[in-house]
């Protein structure tokens, strides 16, 4: 009796905790640029801005990205979202471009607040942040 018992505290366990993952990301991550920004992106080339293969706006002009730090749940969302890749893929792509000489990685600046104060000072930077942390101080150009 005390065996089926503790088989059902154990599958009701596994259950709460597998439905739990889900409701831990992020709703949604917000591509963010300086409000003078007047370029339509979409997902396909924001992912290639973050993958060094796009290095102007469509309109021209300098773009620079900027990312969040390697232990912001915000780069993970963003990275598997709209890169379309895990973030180990992620960084193995980055080492192999830096390793060869090709590309230099988005520079890591923080967190949310950081890049929202940056992207809102330069109209050369885009970044991405959590939805819930956007305000007037900057342009959104996709939600994912």
């Amino acid at each position: 009796m005390k065996l089926l018992t503790l088989r059902q505290a154990l599958a009701a366990s596994l259950t709460v905790l597998l439905c739990a993952g889900p409701v831990a990301s992020f709703a949604e991550v917000a591509v963010i640029v300086h409000p003078s920004n007047s370029n339509e992106l979409n997902k396909n080339y924001i992912s290639r801005i973050f993958l060094g293969k796009k290095k102007v706006f469509p309109d021209g002009s300098e773009l620079i990205a900027i990312s969040q730090d390697e232990s912001s749940p915000v780069r993970d969302e963003f990275v598997e979202k709209v890169v379309g890749k895990s973030l180990s893929q992620y960084r193995a792509y980055w080492a192999q471009l830096v390793f060869t000489g090709r590309g230099k990685p988005p520079k890591e600046v923080g967190r949310d607040s950081q890049v929202k104060e940056l992207v809102a000072q330069n109209p050369a930077l885009i970044g991405f942040i959590d939805a819930a942390a956007v305000d007037d101080s900057v342009k959104v150009v996709g939600k994912f």
